[in-house]
């Protein structure tokens, strides 16, 4: 049974998922990261079918995810590398370990640390940001129509609207925050 596409719905979340979802591509990227160039070495160090392999490594060039260029020192061995488009996937990659070491893994558990090259240290914690840099939680944020957004979005989202921090209230009644505070 073929899965519903998400390609058309107007949703950056849902569309994303269409080029990305899918487990093996997750799994793909990770390698990409890693440093992981040729097909031989995605195949070797993911236990992946070549089938399979073969079909996400071309979706991913064909929507500018990765590149597929010549090997360097000549010769017919192609690589893959990851394009601006890929390298901008980091942070969503590297919330995700974050959260499977947390919630899945355990911390104590965690396979794999990711830390800065120039000082040893372990990356922080992948967070959304204010724009004066605070932490945000879910109650601290709340989503308004888009430039982009359809008739049923704008519809969805009623009358929420995009205001300034002045004209909103600072605590909306029944939100996380306003039942601690």
């Amino acid at each position: 049974m073929r899965r519903k596409t998400f390609a058309r719905m107007n949703c950056s979340i849902a569309r994303a998922l269409e080029l990305v979802g899918e487990w093996w591509t997750m799994l793909i990227m990770r390698e990409a990261f890693l440093g992981t160039r040729r097909f031989r070495d995605f195949q070797r160090n993911l236990g992946i079918a070549r089938n399979i392999l073969s079909a996400r490594l071309k979706k991913l060039v064909a929507r500018g995810v990765l590149t597929r260029e010549a090997a360097a020192g000549g010769g017919r061995r192609l690589e893959y590398r990851l394009t601006e488009k890929g390298r901008a996937f980091f942070p969503v990659l590297m919330a995700l370990m974050q959260w499977g070491d947390q919630w899945v893994a355990g911390t104590e558990r965690a396979p794999v640390k990711v830390v800065e090259r120039a000082s040893g240290r372990e990356i922080a914690t992948v967070a959304v940001r204010g724009a004066d840099g605070r932490v945000l939680q879910p109650a601290d944020v709340t989503m308004v129509a888009g430039p982009g957004a359809g008739a049923a979005t704008r519809a969805r989202l009623g009358s929420r609207a995009s205001h300034g921090a002045a004209d909103r209230p600072a605590v909306r009644r029944g939100s996380a925050r306003a039942a601690a505070e």
